[in-house]
């Protein structure tokens, strides 16, 4: 019924997409769904879920053929992440893994490092994380204080990152560190950590509000040893390369939010359509339908603009700036749809065994991962008032 009002989407139009979306239905339908209790109760997924993924051509889907992917464009991507924002899956972090990892380490990675890592990520036997957040330190990346001293032919890092995604099943981990700490060469680098390396501890998974199959927990390294070989790019360039890499992450957080608000509205005119109350459908009643209006028109809105977003993502033009909206303006308006769409489904709305109700409790932490919608707003303002603050800036510095 949804899609009776919703403009058909190009970007999705091709033959090949339409194959791929039907893999991507059958592989959700047949292998995620059934497991999704087990999955909570055990706090992660399945590595067998990974590596029927990793089969089938899912993972790393716009890597390079020569390195395990399947040589398509990020279009193919953005469409699986879709599908699984309207399912409501959040325990398999395959986003994460293949849209941020797998691009770090194809861009910024040497040759043997790509060779290495790639071709097991896209298989789903290797799982990735990625080590930014410390305790101490969410969006203000500067302030990392994890070290990793030279020791002429390896680095002894020493610290702690949290709220990792994937970390307590992941085997390796590109991870933020202070290189030159104390020095006037201080800086922030990446560094490949394996997890299979002396020092390096992972906590408990996290006992969260939603998100519950996704296991999420901290990682502690104690003189941990990496050699030399392992710096992804230069050393001091980290904060670079992860601001450059962000409106990758933030675009697709913003892909899983109209996916989920799309899935929330089908289920919710579902619901609706057969629920009824003082001896009509609740579909029947104009409150229902104003509602349900609303929610298709912002549906149609976003998803116009996330297109836009795809297609200069694919042609590596998307800004930070425009990133930065569609990060902070989808999640905001999935969190509303869904409140929405579980305020008609009544009581059965806040039974877990609804999938209204996880996708309540699941999609809140978006609007604070990936950097919190207000640095997103703080963001497109810098990019409004660029020259203002250059000046400023120039001004500051004068004696």
């Amino acid at each position: 019924m949804l899609q009776n009002v919703l403009i058909e989407r190009e970007i999705y139009a091709s033959e090949e997409h339409k194959m791929m979306q039907e893999m991507i239905q059958d592989f959700i339908k047949n292998e995620i769904m059934d497991h999704l209790d087990e999955w909570e109760k055990n706090g992660m997924v399945s590595r067998d879920i990974w590596e029927r993924a990793g089969a089938l051509g899912l993972l790393c889907i716009d890597m390079p053929v020569e390195y395990g992917g399947s040589g398509l464009d990020f279009s193919f991507s953005a469409l699986f992440i879709e599908e699984l924002g309207k399912k409501g899956i959040t325990g398999p972090g395959f986003s994460l893994h293949s849209d941020i990892i797998a691009p770090y380490l194809l861009k910024y990675g040497t040759e043997t490092q790509k060779q290495k890592y790639l071709p097991v990520m896209a298989s789903g036997k290797m799982i990735t994380s990625l080590g930014m957040t410390e305790p101490n330190c969410g969006s203000d990346l500067k302030a990392i204080k994890t070290t990793a001293v030279n020791k002429g032919d390896h680095y002894l890092v020493n610290g702690q990152k949290t709220f990792i995604t994937n970390g307590y099943m992941s085997d390796m981990s590109i991870v933020a560190v202070k290189t030159n700490p104390g020095t006037d060469k201080e800086g922030v680098s990446l560094l490949i950590m394996e997890s299979t390396f002396d020092g390096f501890e992972k906590g408990i998974p996290f006992k969260k509000i939603g998100m519950k199959a996704q296991d999420t927990c901290e990682l502690f390294f104690d003189n941990v040893k990496v050699p030399k070989e392992n710096l992804l790019g230069e050393e001091g360039l980290g904060f670079k390369i992860m601001m450059t890499e962000l409106a990758r992450e933030r675009l697709t957080v913003a892909l899983n939010a109209i996916g989920g608000a799309q899935g929330a509205i089908e289920q919710t005119i579902a619901y609706t359509s057969t629920r009824t109350a003082f001896k009509k459908p609740i579909a029947g009643f104009q409150n229902t339908q104003f509602k349900l209006a609303e929610c298709a028109t912002q549906l149609q809105i976003h998803q116009a603009f996330l297109d836009r977003c795809t297609l200069l993502l694919a042609k590596h033009k998307l800004s930070a700036e425009s990133a930065s909206m569609a990060k902070y303006s989808a999640t905001d308006m999935h969190n509303k749809v869904v409140d929405e769409c579980l305020q008609l489904f009544g009581g059965y709305g806040y039974m877990w065994d609804y999938p209204i109700a996880r996708m309540y409790a699941d999609n809140r932490v978006a609007r604070i991962y990936a950097g919190t919608n207000e640095i997103m707003k703080l963001l497109i303002a810098r990019g409004l008032f660029k020259e203002l603050f250059q000046e400023m800036k120039a001004i500051k510095k004068k004696p």
